[in-house]
């Protein structure tokens, strides 16, 4: 009988499901967020899967000797994406793995192998641009604060990076569509909701006094540095898609 595997909705939880369907031989129709509404079968069962610390650890293990962690790292892109049926597409492929030789996961012949290599550069795009397109604010009480609303779940894949270029300064990152954001409080990084009604339309953010001035700044070097001769705009939109505009102070000043 065909069963619909219910996780918590995390990287573990996953892995841990991906355990218990190699452990049991199921066959899985289905695997599911716990939040979201249970799609049930006349033939179909479900079935609720606690996460294992332990039994992630054994996945992660084995998909190291097959894939390496280049391999490792990819699955976990996919899993950010948040594209339909990414569960059952990380199940597959870890069955793949799993039954073939060490690195097949380059063998681009493989239908599911292809559409990972296609979401990783997806969502590696996505990453990249956040990591330039991230624009702080100061606030009264000295917190730097940037809100995003990206394409994929890639705050945990810019943490690292902006820790290390303002590891002096405590900051917020908050993403409006997914509703939680990443704190960094000068030695640790870690993850914050607030209410469930927020967003840009609702958030009222207390600048420090100085910020509308170094943003006018921030937008006259922009001013200053364009050569209106050469302006292109399709060209510069399709390096700054539209979309980003709305938190870029140099394209949305006041």
């Amino acid at each position: 009988m065909l069963k619909t595997l219910i996780y918590d909705g995390t990287w573990a939880g996953l892995l841990t499901t991906i355990f218990c369907s190699f452990e049991y031989k199921w066959q899985i129709a289905t695997i599911q967020h716990r939040d979201e509404p249970v799609q049930s079968g006349l033939f179909v069962t479900t079935e609720t899967i606690l996460t294992d610390e332990l039994k992630t650890k054994r996945v992660l293990l084995g998909l190291e000797k097959k894939i390496g962690l280049q391999g490792i790292k990819e699955l976990y892109y996919v899993f950010l994406s948040e594209c339909k049926h990414r569960e059952l597409l990380i199940l597959r492929s870890t069955h793949y793995y799993f039954k073939s030789n060490p690195k097949a996961n380059l063998n681009y012949a493989h239908d599911d192998i292809l559409k990972i290599k296609k979401t990783v550069r997806s969502v590696s795009r996505e990453r990249h641009r956040m990591t330039a397109f991230v624009r702080f604010q100061k606030m009264k009480d000295g917190l730097y604060f940037a809100n995003i609303e990206p394409d994929f779940n890639v705050l945990p894949l810019i943490a690292n990076f902006f820790k290390d270029r303002f590891a002096d300064q405590k900051w917020l990152i908050y993403d409006l569509k997914r509703k939680y954001g990443i704190y960094y409080d000068l030695q640790d990084i870690t993850e914050v909701k607030f209410s469930h009604t927020l967003d840009r339309n609702t958030i009222h953010i207390h600048l420090d006094d100085d910020e509308l001035h170094y943003s006018y700044l921030w937008k006259n070097y922009f001013d200053s540095v364009n050569i209106k001769e050469r302006k292109n705009t399709k060209l510069h939109v399709q390096s700054l898609p539209k979309r980003y505009w709305k938190y870029l102070n140099e394209k949305n000043l006041f």
